[in-house]
């Protein structure tokens, strides 16, 4: 469902099935089995293991930061994990932080 790098995919995938149908629609469509990913917990950032700090310039991009640091422009997920944030732009809104480049997590 979702790539090994993602930050999904060691979610465990579970099932829905509606108990009572819909009766403004058609009940039978109603019953299908849906799959999903549970719930994804944002971890403490002080818990992670950093590898490096970065402090932020004017105009800096966090696809670009994660590139440089990790190897990969769509791990930003774990940046924003280290630094406890849900919202990538939030990270960026202050022009020197101290970022917190955690170690890649598998």
């Amino acid at each position: 469902m979702f790539e090994h790098t993602s930050r999904y995919y060691n979610l465990e995938t579970v099932q829905y099935t509606p108990n009572t149908p819909d009766t403004t629609t058609n009940a039978d469509a109603d019953r299908r089995t849906i799959a999903y990913k549970r719930r994804r917990f944002l971890p403490q950032g002080r818990d992670l293991p950093v590898l490096s700090e970065v402090i932020l310039q004017e105009g800096d991009r966090l696809d670009l930061i994660t590139h440089e640091a990790l190897g990969d422009p769509e791990q930003f997920w774990q940046v924003c994990d280290a630094n406890n944030a849900m919202n990538p732009e939030e990270l960026l809104a202050d022009p020197n932080r101290r970022l917190r480049i955690p170690i890649p997590q598998a």
